[in-house]
């Protein structure tokens, strides 16, 4: 006999066998109806709340995983919105700013439509060839003129000497780095060159770090067997610019701005200056070294005391110093007044234009227009003792001052 358990409840000694859900007391055994009300109430809501439960465990671990989809897609969304925006942006809008984050550190990867546009120089490549040819002419001429000129020997001894030439072993490259000579872009385009930032864009590399210490490994880390061999095997080329110019920039940069970099500077080198040249100098003066002016630093350059001139800081030490082009015979003198050109001739001659471009300046530099400002207010005495302290680099790279050749 079977009974449902919505219907009847049992009270017997003998045992109830559940079937399928129903009760069955087994045949034969005396059974009768009779079942107390509230225990048989509690052993049904017992056996529903046994059957039920696991079933709305499930239920609800269900309803969870659903939610946490939905957050997780939402999310999802997000992240690729911004995305698409941010290239979206890049490509359609080239004169917007978007920060992107490598490292741990803000990096802007603005780029212009010229920046994209692979640079072609409107010189045939052959004219470019024979401007190198000229100049590196010129330079052995005043070269063997010159007696003054270290051998490789003795540069290998000092190998302090070779401190300026970055290495790149992978693209077999040597490159003299001259400060105030476009020298911040050439090393933010060998870190994407070898590898060494999370973007194909130099300019999207800060410019502190890219005069890091320990970002490149310099010519004088090498022993000096390895240093003959790369001199004779890679790639080496250096780029100039006029030697007034550069004296210009570099004590605009470096007295004239509001930098970390120009407070060190003042404090370095202003305050001796002002102590030094300037009579009955204030106290704020001396004691911060921030209103140096142009005559007291061009003082500074041409004072006997300061004759000798690999105590110069590199950014006016002259060019000849920092890169010895009467020893080692560089294959590319690249100028600042053709950057772009001689900068394309480089990555052409190394085989590289297919994978960087130089990186064009927004900004162009105006600093050959101040040259006659701030120089104006020289005498003709101390313009000429400047003429000096950089002859060299006068001659050799071919640039002129009217009364001084």
């Amino acid at each position: 006999m079977r009974m449902n358990l919505e219907e009847f409840s049992i009270k017997t000694k003998y045992r109830m066998v559940p079937v399928s859900g129903n009760m069955h007391v087994e045949k034969g055994r005396p059974h009768h109806y009779g079942f107390p009300s509230p225990i048989a109430r509690l052993m049904k809501n017992l056996l529903e709340v046994k059957c039920q439960w696991p079933l709305q465990r499930k239920v609800r671990m269900w309803m969870v995983l659903v939610r946490r989809s939905k957050q997780f897609v939402f999310v999802l969304l997000i992240v690729f919105g911004v995305w698409y925006g941010v290239i979206t942006m890049n490509e359609k809008l080239p004169g917007h700013y978007i920060n992107l984050v490598y490292n741990g550190k803000m990096y802007d990867s603005f780029q212009t439509s010229a920046d994209i546009e692979k640079f072609v120089p409107e010189k045939p490549i052959d004219v470019l060839e024979m401007e190198q040819s000229q100049r590196k002419k010129l330079a052995k001429e005043v070269c063997l003129l010159s007696q003054n000129n270290p051998n490789l020997d003795s540069v290998i001894k000092d190998r302090v000497l070779l401190d300026h030439i970055i290495v790149d072993e992978e693209h077999r490259l040597l490159y003299c780095y001259v400060p105030k000579v476009a020298c911040t872009n050439w090393k933010r385009l060998l870190m994407v060159l070898m590898g060494k930032a999370n973007t194909t864009n130099p300019l999207a590399i800060v410019a502190d770090d890219s005069h890091r210490l320990n970002v490149f490994r310099r010519l004088d880390n090498y022993t000096g067997e390895e240093i003959r061999y790369r001199l004779d095997h890679f790639m080496k080329f250096v780029f100039v610019r006029h030697p007034f110019e550069r004296l210009v920039s570099a004590y605009r940069n470096k007295f004239g701005q509001n930098s970390s970099s120009a407070d060190y500077f003042r404090s370095r080198y202003g305050r001796q200056i002002i102590k030094q040249f300037r009579v009955n100098a204030s106290e704020e003066s001396l004691l911060r070294g921030h209103d140096v002016t142009f005559r007291e630093f061009v003082q500074y350059i041409i004072d006997p005391r300061t004759v000798a001139r690999t105590r110069f800081n590199e950014h006016w030490r002259p060019m000849v110093d920092l890169c010895l082009p009467c020893t080692i015979q560089y294959n590319v003198i690249g100028k600042y007044e053709a950057l772009m050109d001689d900068a394309w001739l480089v990555l052409e001659k190394a085989n590289l234009n297919q994978k960087v471009s130089f990186p064009r300046s927004d900004r162009p530099s105006n600093t050959n227009s101040l040259v006659e400002e701030y120089t104006k207010h020289l005498s003709r005495e101390e313009l000429l003792h400047l003429y000096h302290v950089y002859e060299m680099d006068f001659r050799l790279f071919d640039y002129h001052t009217p009364g001084f050749d």
